[in-house]
């Protein structure tokens, strides 16, 4: 018998596959250079991360930045005064939305005393009806120190503790900031910035530029801001030399009644950079009161609904898109970087840690 023939495909079909395998290769490549796989030398997520966690110790199953912190629920009430600016649901008028957030302290160490750094941190996960989720992560601070990420890594190296003091070396500090005077103002800030007596008083910003887009499609360059309408009270200082005072405060004054910040988006003026996060707009700036964050419960964050969120800033609705701020990619490949490490940890399961601590 003869051997049956042997089919080849069609021509078209052949190269339908040669364009098939050139585009797979092509996104492969891509993701290799992105993640550092074909480029050794070059800053990745993964060197990002680790240098936090050289600064913040060893704690699995901890966020290696923002360790310290608690989970709050809540929700988002529009009065639609941003409706005109953005096609976002969430902002329409008499929409309210779901919002799990996390008040925390930065820095990877989960037992540092509240009044160790003079800033706080809110991130919100909006959960839209829709499906969709608008996540920010914002810092009661007015600017940030660096613009890029390469900077940013290199100042986590340079305040590394010295293993033989375990305090930085006063010499590298000094060296990075006077290689990179974009630093100026955070330091001015800095010389002025005192630890609040409580999360609740701070308002809280987005440092990075975001776009609105409305109907027409038009985009705006915006900043935002949480406002809180509580006042400021005592001189921000510790409570009695507590060093989880933050927590007892937030309890206390929940125990009082719902907590609320007005979210404020801030208009870019032509000139305003946005993709510098180093640089202040002007106060004078427009300023458009989108609606009220309502916060009304607490939870430690070991087994709270914050503790898997990964807040990363760029998982946004339609209506609202990323600027061209390279810290904003930075910010999102390393927290994917932190989320897999620490939900991977033993210190991430219940019950697998002392009660003592708190789990991101």
């Amino acid at each position: 018998m003869q051997e049956p023939e042997t089919r080849r495909p069609p021509a078209h079909a052949a190269w339908r596959w040669a364009l098939i395998g050139l585009v797979v290769a092509g996104f492969a490549a891509a993701f290799g250079y992105v993640g550092g796989w074909l480029a050794p030398g070059r800053l990745t997520p993964k060197r990002i991360v680790d240098a936090l966690q050289a600064n913040g110790g060893e704690h699995p199953g901890y966020r290696r930045n923002h360790a310290k912190g608690m989970c709050v629920t809540g929700r988002f009430e529009s009065n639609g005064s941003l409706a005109t600016y953005s096609t976002a649901p969430l902002f329409g008028p008499g929409s309210s939305t779901p919002v799990v957030g996390r008040l925390a302290i930065p820095g990877g160490n989960p037992y540092a005393a509240d009044s160790s750094i003079p800033i706080r941190s809110f991130a919100l996960r909006f959960d839209l009806a829709d499906g969709e989720q608008w996540r920010t992560g914002m810092n009661a601070m007015p600017v940030f120190p660096v613009s890029t990420a390469k900077a940013f890594y290199d100042l986590q190296v340079a305040t590394h503790p010295d293993p033989a003091t375990g305090k930085p070396d006063p010499a590298k500090p000094k060296a990075f900031f006077a290689a990179h005077p974009e630093t100026a103002a955070f330091l001015a800030w800095v010389k002025t910035a005192r630890p609040s007596a409580s999360y609740v008083t701070e308002t809280y910003e987005s440092i990075n530029a975001f776009y609105l887009r409305d109907a027409a499609g038009e985009r705006h360059a915006v900043r935002w801001k949480a406002v809180p309408e509580q006042p400021p009270a005592g001189d921000g200082g510790p409570a009695a030399g507590d060093p989880d005072f933050l927590a007892a405060d937030l309890a206390k004054r929940l125990g009082e009644g719902p907590l609320r910040w007005h979210l404020r988006m801030v208009f870019a003026a032509d000139g305003d950079p946005v993709d510098d996060a180093t640089k202040v707009w002007p106060d004078d700036r427009q300023t458009v009161d989108a609606g009220t964050i309502v916060i009304d419960h607490m939870e430690a964050q070991d087994d709270g609904p914050c503790r898997d969120v990964n807040y990363d800033p760029t998982i946004l609705p339609r209506g609202i898109e990323v600027s061209g701020d390279p810290l904003l990619v930075a910010r999102s490949a390393a927290y994917a970087d932190s989320y897999l490490r620490r939900t991977s940890e033993e210190g991430h399961l219940p019950g697998t840690a002392s009660p003592k601590e708190n789990h991101p």
